[in-house]
Protein backbone atom coordinates (compact mmCIF):
# COMPACT_ATOMS: atom_id res chain seq x y z
CA UNK A 1 0.00 0.00 0.00
CA UNK A 2 3.04 2.77 0.95
CA UNK A 3 4.48 2.07 -2.24
CA UNK A 4 1.48 2.00 -4.47
CA UNK A 5 0.32 5.31 -2.40
CA UNK A 6 3.56 6.82 -3.04
CA UNK A 7 3.58 6.02 -6.83
CA UNK A 8 0.10 7.62 -7.03
CA UNK A 9 1.14 11.21 -4.93
CA UNK A 10 4.17 11.37 -6.95
CA UNK A 11 2.08 11.26 -10.17
CA UNK A 12 -0.20 13.59 -9.07
CA UNK A 13 2.61 15.75 -8.04
CA UNK A 14 4.02 15.41 -12.23
CA UNK A 15 0.60 16.97 -13.03
CA UNK A 16 0.26 19.36 -11.07
CA UNK A 17 3.83 20.51 -11.93
CA UNK A 18 2.36 20.50 -15.73
CA UNK A 19 -0.75 22.71 -14.59
CA UNK A 20 1.72 25.20 -13.12
CA UNK A 21 3.65 25.43 -15.62
CA UNK A 22 0.55 25.78 -18.07
CA UNK A 23 -0.90 28.35 -15.50
CA UNK A 24 2.55 30.54 -16.20
CA UNK A 25 2.30 30.34 -19.32
CA UNK A 26 -1.18 31.37 -19.12
CA UNK A 27 -0.01 34.26 -16.92
CA UNK A 28 2.15 35.09 -20.37
CA UNK A 29 -0.55 35.36 -22.71
CA UNK A 30 -2.56 37.71 -20.45
CA UNK A 31 0.65 40.16 -19.65
CA UNK A 32 0.77 39.91 -23.69
CA UNK A 33 -2.61 40.33 -24.34
CA UNK A 34 -2.43 37.46 -26.77
CA UNK A 35 -6.07 36.16 -26.94
CA UNK A 36 -6.07 33.94 -29.52
CA UNK A 37 -2.64 31.84 -27.30
CA UNK A 38 -4.79 31.95 -24.49
CA UNK A 39 -7.96 30.54 -25.74
CA UNK A 40 -5.96 27.77 -26.97
CA UNK A 41 -4.31 26.83 -23.49
CA UNK A 42 -7.67 26.30 -21.62
CA UNK A 43 -8.32 23.20 -23.58
CA UNK A 44 -4.59 21.81 -22.54
CA UNK A 45 -5.23 22.84 -18.51
CA UNK A 46 -8.85 21.38 -18.69
CA UNK A 47 -6.72 18.03 -19.87
CA UNK A 48 -4.60 18.15 -16.87
CA UNK A 49 -6.94 18.85 -14.46
CA UNK A 50 -8.74 15.74 -15.72
CA UNK A 51 -5.60 13.76 -15.15
CA UNK A 52 -5.19 15.31 -11.63
CA UNK A 53 -9.07 14.10 -11.12
CA UNK A 54 -8.37 10.76 -11.96
CA UNK A 55 -5.18 10.61 -10.07
CA UNK A 56 -7.07 11.78 -7.02
CA UNK A 57 -9.87 8.81 -7.49
CA UNK A 58 -7.25 5.94 -7.35
CA UNK A 59 -5.52 7.99 -3.95
CA UNK A 60 -9.09 8.39 -2.62
CA UNK A 61 -9.85 4.62 -3.09
CA UNK A 62 -6.40 3.48 -1.40
CA UNK A 63 -6.93 5.74 1.57
CA UNK A 64 -10.87 4.73 1.66
CA UNK A 65 -11.31 8.39 1.50
CA UNK A 66 -9.56 9.08 5.01
CA UNK A 67 -7.00 12.27 5.10
CA UNK A 68 -3.88 11.68 4.03
CA UNK A 69 -2.44 13.04 7.39
CA UNK A 70 -4.14 10.44 9.35
CA UNK A 71 -2.44 7.65 6.80
CA UNK A 72 1.15 8.87 6.39
CA UNK A 73 0.89 8.99 10.06
CA UNK A 74 -0.60 5.65 10.43
CA UNK A 75 2.09 3.70 7.48
CA UNK A 76 5.29 5.96 8.99
CA UNK A 77 6.78 6.04 5.71
CA UNK A 78 9.21 9.46 5.11
CA UNK A 79 9.04 9.02 1.79
CA UNK A 80 4.86 9.02 1.34
CA UNK A 81 5.23 12.28 4.06
CA UNK A 82 7.85 14.11 1.14
CA UNK A 83 5.31 13.12 -1.33
CA UNK A 84 2.64 14.51 0.54
CA UNK A 85 3.84 18.01 1.22
CA UNK A 86 5.75 18.13 -2.02
CA UNK A 87 1.77 17.88 -3.25
CA UNK A 88 0.85 20.27 -0.67
CA UNK A 89 3.86 23.07 -1.98
CA UNK A 90 2.93 22.60 -5.27
CA UNK A 91 -0.96 23.11 -4.85
CA UNK A 92 -0.17 26.65 -2.36
CA UNK A 93 1.91 27.38 -5.82
CA UNK A 94 -1.58 26.56 -8.13
CA UNK A 95 -3.96 28.43 -6.10
CA UNK A 96 -1.73 31.68 -5.64
CA UNK A 97 -0.98 31.36 -9.90
CA UNK A 98 -4.52 30.93 -10.47
CA UNK A 99 -5.70 34.04 -8.13
CA UNK A 100 -2.98 35.99 -9.67
CA UNK A 101 -4.35 35.57 -13.25
CA UNK A 102 -7.83 35.98 -12.23
CA UNK A 103 -7.04 39.49 -10.72
CA UNK A 104 -5.57 40.25 -13.91
CA UNK A 105 -8.06 39.29 -16.02
CA UNK A 106 -10.90 40.95 -13.82
CA UNK A 107 -8.53 44.63 -13.88
CA UNK A 108 -8.82 44.29 -17.37
CA UNK A 109 -12.18 43.84 -17.75
CA UNK A 110 -12.91 46.48 -14.96
CA UNK A 111 -10.50 48.68 -17.23
CA UNK A 112 -12.23 47.93 -20.87
CA UNK A 113 -15.64 48.97 -18.97
CA UNK A 114 -14.42 52.20 -17.35
CA UNK A 115 -12.85 53.35 -21.04
CA UNK A 116 -15.86 52.52 -23.33
CA UNK A 117 -17.83 54.48 -19.99
CA UNK A 118 -15.51 58.09 -21.32
CA UNK A 119 -15.90 57.06 -24.74
CA UNK A 120 -19.61 56.67 -24.71
CA UNK A 121 -20.94 58.09 -21.01
CA UNK A 122 -24.51 58.65 -21.64
CA UNK A 123 -26.97 55.94 -23.25
CA UNK A 124 -29.87 56.16 -21.70
CA UNK A 125 -32.37 53.64 -21.66
CA UNK A 126 -34.79 53.79 -23.51
CA UNK A 127 -38.49 52.11 -22.47
CA UNK A 128 -41.74 51.44 -23.96
CA UNK A 129 -44.52 52.90 -22.01
CA UNK A 130 -48.02 51.66 -22.28
CA UNK A 131 -49.24 53.15 -25.72
CA UNK A 132 -45.73 51.45 -27.02
CA UNK A 133 -43.93 54.40 -28.02
CA UNK A 134 -40.65 54.93 -26.57
CA UNK A 135 -40.05 57.11 -23.76
CA UNK A 136 -37.26 57.92 -22.15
Amino acid sequence: MKEELKDIMDEEAKCLGKLLELLNLQHDYILKKDVFKLEAIIEDIEKCNKTIAKAEVKRRAITKGRAMSEVIKELHSDDLEDSYINVKNILSSLTIQKDTNEMILKQGIVYTGKILNIINPNRPNTTYNSLGKIGK
